[in-house]
């Protein structure tokens, strides 16, 4: 089995759940089925490519690092003459996102991480104006799965995050928490998502349910204390 990990972070994102009309919201962490998305349009999948429901077979976790602000967003919407009608958005601000996906087909994984260095078509968080900052793919491991992968790998949020995390907890350590697959995580308590993707089409949007289970991790930050050599009064004592 071979795993690819996705760092997911930018100034918004959001991923849509069972919303109306009139507000859409967003989850607290990528869907599956957004992922899907991405990784169809980076291999240059179009919404009725039947290539895309094989994608649901990928392995699947998602880990969520910088937990983001939500921020709601209005529009004026109007679809003719003297009719108009207020929607509001919601956006996770400066969240991280770590994503790991798994095949037991290994050069697919290969192929995926090519291509979402090398996308067909453009990448987004969700929404088509949520664009990715800093570089996507962290790397691909060899015989792990995601939950092995994602206990294994450092910290991913902003150094800034990480910063005041350590300052006001004093803690080398920080507990993330793994949503993933429920056969991923066997003997976890499992809930239902409906994040399984049937259909991308515009005409017909259509998604079933996913078994997810959650898992509680610590993992060491990438930083701890920072000692510094600067000393602004030596100068001062200094002929």
């Amino acid at each position: 089995m071979k795993t690819i990990t996705l760092r997911l972070a930018g100034p918004l994102q959001s991923y849509g759940d069972e919303a109306s009309y009139e507000r859409r919201t967003t989850g607290d962490v990528p869907s599956k089925s957004a992922i899907v998305g991405l990784v169809a349009a980076a291999l240059g999948y179009r919404r009725n490519d039947p290539r895309i429901t094989a994608l649901n077979d990928l392995a699947y976790a998602v880990r969520r690092d910088q937990v983001g602000q939500t921020l709601t967003d209005f529009h004026l919407v109007e679809w003719k003459p003297k009719t108009r009608k207020l929607t509001y958005r919601d956006y996770l601000q400066d969240a991280v996102f770590v994503v790991a996906l798994a095949s037991e087909y290994e050069e697919f994984i290969d192929k995926i991480e090519w291509a979402i260095r090398h996308p067909k078509f453009q990448l987004y968080l969700g929404r088509r104006a949520n664009v990715p900052t800093g570089r996507i793919v962290l790397g691909v491991t060899d015989g792990q799965g995601p939950i092995e992968t994602l206990k294994k790998l450092p910290w991913q949020a902003a150094l800034t995050y990480q910063q005041r995390y350590y300052y006001r907890s004093h803690k080398e350590l920080v507990t993330v928490e793994i949503l993933a697959d429920a056969v991923l995580l066997p003997g976890h308590p499992i809930q239902m998502q409906k994040d399984n993707v049937k259909s991308f089409r515009s005409t017909d949007r259509n998604h079933g349910f996913r078994a997810v289970a959650v898992l509680r991790q610590q993992i060491p930050l990438q930083m701890a204390r920072r000692e510094t050599q600067h000393d602004v009064m030596r100068a001062m004592g200094e002929e």
